[in-house]
């Protein structure tokens, strides 16, 4: 006799069915709607990141920190102890030139294990979602730091201190958008196919996730590049410079409010209309880790473990950003470093570390579809978002923040937007294009450190800047 059906119209039998192996030898509990006791199993929580417990254990929660998710994370964590270290600093020292670095770089590598904990914390939470939201909470998660930095660089803007020769936190701002963009298309991609192509010829990456990211990057790319055109075409004409420099600002928040709308058609694209085509897709490369089986007996965070973990590190990186940018002008004032290296390379490199690190190991361990997805749309979330965003805070705010950049910058971010496209025409990979996009990476670092600020451009001091930004670490 058939089992009965509930109101659902699934059978008991349906509600606790067995155990799905995977290609490798790792099991997971399979649940439709209810608590599966037998197997551990929590309503709603995929099994993949299923804890089998509840609320917050401090001994499990501190030694699963501790773990993290690769031997990189662990890593990170060795500097845990720089964090209070780096708050403790801020507010001892006395006001000095040496002071200033000093808690510049402390504040610096602080921020490191509290991004790393953002990133370790939002990939425990998304093991207990569907695929594609998982990826989705990763990406928008791993930005949390992109966004603080973003959000304090812009309150720091003082007009009047520029026009007396102070540090203009706008052009980092605008240097370090295009420097985040840069550090996870070409090194975080380059990393990737280095270390999923140190134990194979090549890697396989499906076409959907490649052609959909390399479309929106050329339209982000595109939708970046309008307001720096329509400004460099418009100057040395009859218009005077700050007429033209308002009509571009004007141009920009129109253009980010554009953007933003582009980034939820692309979030729901990938999430509502197409989701189906990236959960196989996702589904597959699961199957093909070959850490699986370590990775479904590693002990878990509970739900409200990763929010406390979420909580504390936000904060954290909150009081230390502050910290951070504190220092940028004597940073740049005395020790000679441009704004574009400050802003194109030091900024982004810390703020992009936790998704840098998921992507590598997830290529590392054969996931390329996964470490692809998280490259990609760590790049559209700050192209198409976080980017849009703080032109808009800005506007709020009464500062001219616009999306006009650098010729330079913009250069360089069209060019390696191309490159990185041909890098994923054939849905293929291996060591050799990895190693040739972090070479293109550490050429446009080179050319960022030599780069004048806009107040040495007359003069021959640009060179020596540059020659102390790599003095100075």
């Amino acid at each position: 006799m058939a089992s009965p059906r509930n109101r659902d119209g699934v059978t008991s039998a349906e509600k606790r069915r067995p155990s799905r192996s995977s290609q490798n030898g790792g099991t997971l509990p399979v649940h439709v709607n209810e608590v599966d006791e037998s197997n551990g199993v929590t309503r709603r929580i995929k099994p993949a990141g299923e804890s089998g417990r509840s609320g917050v254990d401090p001994w499990h929660f501190l030694r699963i920190i501790f773990r993290s998710s690769s031997k990189a994370s662990r890593l990170c964590n060795l500097l845990w102890p720089l964090v209070p270290a780096a708050i403790a600093v801020r507010y001892a020292l006395p006001e000095s030139k040496t002071s200033h670095l000093i808690i510049f770089v402390l504040a610096y590598l602080a921020m490191i294990p509290c991004a790393n904990l953002i990133g370790f914390a939002g990939q425990e939470l998304a093991r207990k979602v569907p695929h594609v939201w998982g990826v989705l909470i990763e990406t928008t998660v791993g930005s949390v730091v992109e966004i603080i930095l973003f959000m304090v660089l812009i309150s720091r803007v003082d007009e009047a201190a520029v026009a007396n020769g102070g540090i203009d936190y706008i052009e980092v701002i605008k240097a370090a958008i295009l420097g985040s963009i840069l550090a996870t298309m070409l090194l975080c991609l380059g990393l990737c196919f280095i270390a999923g192509g140190i134990r194979r010829d090549e890697q396989t990456f499906s076409e959907s996730v490649s052609e959909a990211g390399s479309g929106l990057l050329l339209t982000a790319g595109f939708g970046l590049a309008i307001p720096t055109a329509f400004q460099a075409s418009l100057r040395g004409g009859a218009h005077s410079d700050v007429d033209i420099l308002n009509k571009t600002i004007d141009i920009s928040r129109v253009t980010a409010i554009l953007l933003i709308i582009a980034y939820f058609v692309f979030i729901y694209f990938q999430a509502r209309s197409h989701h189906g085509i990236y959960d196989a897709i996702f589904e597959a490369d699961e199957e093909k880790d070959r850490d699986r089986v370590k990775d479904l007996k590693k002990e878990k965070l509970t739900l409200t473990e990763c929010v406390l973990s979420l909580v504390v590190s936000i904060a954290l990186v909150t009081i230390i950003a502050i910290a951070l940018v504190d220092q940028i002008h004597s940073i740049v004032v005395d020790r000679g470093v441009s704004d574009s290296f400050m802003g194109l390379i030091l900024v982004p490199l810390v703020e992009k570390a936790a998704e840098h690190l998921t992507a590598i190991d997830e290529a590392y361990d054969n996931q390329m579809n996964f470490a692809l997805s998280h490259v990609l749309g760590a790049t559209l979330q700050t192209a198409l978002f976080n980017a849009p965003l703080v032109v808009i805070v800005g506007w709020g705010l009464n500062r001219d923040m616009g999306l006009n950049f650098e010729v330079f910058n913009l250069v360089v971010l069209l060019l390696a937007i191309i490159t990185v496209g041909n890098f994923l025409r054939d849905q293929k990979s291996n060591y050799l294009e990895g190693f040739l996009c972090v070479i293109v990476y550490v050429a446009i670092a080179v050319a960022a450190a030599y780069y004048p600020n806009p107040v040495e451009s007359g003069g021959g001091e640009g060179t020596e800047g540059g020659h102390a930004a790599f003095a100075a670490f």
